[in-house]
């Protein structure tokens, strides 16, 4: 929907700034770089109980949409509600291996079993949703290989993974183990930015 797209994208240019991307350092992982990341994906295994709250930016090349987010995941069911700026107006996704409802669209709710298909079919957004679920705990996702590069304090700077590279500017270095604050996912011509304020491991 286009006009949704002009309502949330008010805002999205100061988005951008806050956003914006510093020269990462991208090095091939090395031996102890690698061991880390094992470690971290180890101790982030059943991490699947968590809220994380920041700001949302999207793009399908033509038109984009910003916003503040809340997600909560509860296991494999999960629910994602954006709050467009200016406006106020909200949409709300929840779904689970059962299948997605999103709520918020003009002509009411419109569900699907597939949450990637309906969000692109009711708003034009390529967002990669189970891929994100590992993306945004800065762990590979299953079932795909990927590539890795590192930072010099050996965290993931750049995650290469099903047609998608995803950045990493910032971490939060006082978790144990460190968790994103920006992750940046881009496969042209479609862009997905999250720059996280709040982070609630349960």
């Amino acid at each position: 929907m286009k006009s949704t797209f002009r309502i949330l994208a008010v805002l999205a240019p100061l988005l951008l700034a806050a956003c914006a991307p510093q020269q990462l350092v991208r090095n091939k992982g090395d031996a102890a770089s690698l061991a880390q990341q094992e470690a971290r994906e180890q101790q982030l295994a059943d991490a699947n109980h968590w809220t994380l709250q920041g700001r949302l930016f999207v793009s399908n090349g033509q038109d984009n949409g910003t916003g503040s987010f809340t997600w909560t995941q509860s296991g494999d069911h999960y629910e994602f509600t954006l709050r467009a700026p200016i406006t106020g107006k909200s949409f709300r996704l929840v779904g689970g291996p059962d299948g997605a409802e999103l709520d918020g669209l003009d002509g009411g709710p419109q569900q699907g079993p597939d949450a990637e298909v309906l969000m692109h079919r009711a708003l034009g957004w390529n967002v990669p949703l189970d891929e994100l679920r590992a993306w945004v705990l800065g762990v590979r996702a299953k079932d795909a290989s990927a590539e890795l590069s590192f930072g010099d304090d050996k965290l993931p700077s750049l995650l290469q993974q099903d047609g998608w590279a995803v950045s990493y500017p910032a971490w939060d270095t006082t978790r144990q183990p460190p968790l994103p604050t920006k992750v940046f996912a881009d496969k042209p011509p479609y862009k997905v930015k999250l720059a996280i304020e709040s982070w609630s491991m349960q």
